[in-house]
């Protein structure tokens, strides 16, 4: 089976069987790793295909799948970018592999990774500004700018990340609803958790141990803090240290 025949399998039907396919054929042209004397054409198709595999792992939600594209690509990218035309995938791909990074929290490895990209190419692809804003914008806490982010995503793609971030901020902003109230109006709470619907509330209330008063559609939180705090002034010896403070002024008094 030729390259190219591959190529157009891939690109007509991206699924997993395919995709293993693929890349034994390319395992079998020494193209997953290429050596310096291969072919330029053979090293682009070979290189489109694991592009087109890179977004089908993402669609199909599968990170560590993608992680391995990514890392193959690299060298495609690095290694043999002189000696191929441009992909049109490749800026999509690489802001994709940012918003892996970002998604994970694997903040220093975000920054090691831009980098090394070319100043030109962050300053002028969207694809690469987008995960740079996202990135501010969570250091400056403004959640509402990343949730208006999957609307303005430079790919569709890109809203499977931006969606695992929101899961990682609405477990940090229930963090601070815990400590901060006992309790919050039901509708309050899917607002500030960025919720559409109370169904989604209820399956996060769940997870987070919350109780949900469905007559006065209330949130009560587990709040650990405020309950630690009452244990700690119910231990203190409310009547010895009255005892204790009236000797010690009446001791005062006759020392005066």
């Amino acid at each position: 089976m030729s390259l190219s025949s591959v190529l157009s399998a891939v690109q007509s039907n991206p699924s997993p069987k395919v995709l293993a396919d693929a890349k034994a054929q390319l395992a079998v042209h020494n193209l997953l790793c290429p050596t310096p004397d291969a072919n330029s054409k053979d090293l682009a198709i070979a290189r489109d295909i694991l592009e087109a595999g890179a977004f089908a792992a993402i669609r199909a939600g599968d990170l560590n799948g993608f992680d391995r594209y990514i890392g193959l690509l690299r060298v495609f990218w690095d290694d043999y970018s002189s000696l191929l035309p441009p992909s049109a995938s490749h800026e999509p791909l690489l802001g994709l592999s940012l918003l892996r990074l970002l998604s994970s929290n694997s903040i220093a490895a975000f920054h090691t990774a831009l980098e090394t990209l070319p100043p030109e190419l962050v300053a002028k692809s969207e694809y690469i500004q987008h995960p740079i804003d996202l990135e501010r914008w969570l250091m400056e806490g403004s959640y509402s700018k990343v949730w208006r982010a999957r609307q303005q995503a430079p790919q569709k793609e890109y809203a499977f990340f931006v969606e695992g971030l929101m899961g990682t901020i609405r477990h940090e902003i229930a963090s601070c609803e815990e400590k901060a109230y006992d309790s919050l109006p039901l509708a309050d709470a899917a607002t500030l958790l960025f919720f559409d619907n109370m169904h989604d509330v209820s399956s996060f209330a769940n997870e987070r141990g919350w109780q949900i008063n469905p007559t006065t559609q209330t949130v009560h939180f587990v709040n650990k803090a405020n309950a630690l705090a009452n244990q700690g002034r119910d231990a203190i010896p409310k009547k010895a240290t009255i005892i204790s403070n009236l000797q010690f002024a009446k001791e005062l008094e006759s020392i005066v």
